[in-house]
């Protein structure tokens, strides 16, 4: 018999994608859909199917040993606005008792993942189910850097990394030396439309994973309808950190980059830690 992998689904195509990664692996799927976010439709392309509120933990770990799953990812975006909307059953609960004095993004990821392993089943990484949709190092399109925006990394990139590991967001918009906005509850569409409202045309986005964060559940995304918005805002460029970032229909996307003179460039973890630990110095840019 096939392995069968949990997969505990948000919103956006990547469940669909690591359902389909995960059939092509040989293995069978199990899908859990978080009310209000994952597509009902997910139905259609797994072995066992459940839909949940967020919040019912002990529904979820229930299901997934019904279904003979040893081993689970979690794939897909969850609303921020709609996770205050939290259900919580009695197992949740105590995992909220546990978090009074810290319930960031990063340490409520990491008690879910203790009480599911606590429960024999092995968390994995959903991207390592697709592989491909991780983001490679190097300027990704035709569009080259300027000066002003290797000045603009220079300046950004060991701020984001100040956030990020303060839990705040992946996200940073800058322009000439100052920060227009920083990812918190609205997410990243909405970060890049406040910073384009208050920097005007030439901005430059920033997303990088938080440094030491649980990395298994929460990478950093972009796609098709991240760069439609920068094109629309008149962007400089966006920044992105290769191999942690999710990039998905990366060919059109590119394509669109192009079109439009936008900048898509992917610093690897090396030049990314130097350019932090170095704060700021250009010559730590290799592009």
């Amino acid at each position: 018999m096939s392995e069968r992998i949990g997969i505990i689904a948000g919103s956006g195509q990547f469940p669909r994608l690591v359902a389909k990664g995960a059939h092509e692996a040989g293995c069978s799927v199990a899908v859990c859909g978080l009310h209000g976010n994952a597509d009902p439709g997910l139905e259609h392309e797994a072995d066992g199917f459940l839909m949940v509120h967020l919040g019912q933990l002990g529904r979820m770990i229930d299901f997934f040993r019904e279904q003979g799953v040893t081993r689970l990812c979690m794939a897909g975006a969850v609303s921020k606005p709609r996770a205050l909307d939290f259900r919580p059953d009695v197992r949740a609960m105590r995992l909220l008792f546990s978090l009074r004095k810290n319930k960031g993004d990063d340490a409520l990821l990491r008690v879910i993942i203790g009480a599911f392993e606590h429960e024999g089943l092995q968390v994995l990484s959903a991207a390592d189910l697709v592989p491909e949709l991780r983001c490679p190092a190097g300027v990704l399109g035709k569009t080259r850097p300027t000066e002003a925006i290797r000045e603009a990394i220079a300046y950004g990139w060991p701020k984001l990394t100040l956030t990020g590991r303060l839990d705040i967001g992946q996200c940073m918009v800058v322009r000439e030396a100052m920060v227009m906005a920083v990812e918190c509850l609205e997410g990243t569409d909405a970060t890049l439309r406040r910073g384009a409202e208050l920097g005007g045309a030439g901005c430059v986005a920033l997303k990088m994973a938080k440094p030491g964060q649980e990395e298994r559940v929460d990478l950093p995304s972009v796609g098709l309808q991240t760069i439609r918005i920068l094109t629309e805002q008149r962007y400089a460029a966006l920044v992105l950190e290769a191999g942690k970032t999710l990039f998905f229909d990366r060919e059109e996307a590119v394509r669109l980059a192009d079109k439009n003179g936008l900048c898509l460039i992917a610093l690897s973890q090396e030049e990314a830690a130097g350019l932090a630990a170095e704060n700021g110095r250009q010559d730590s840019l290799t592009f």
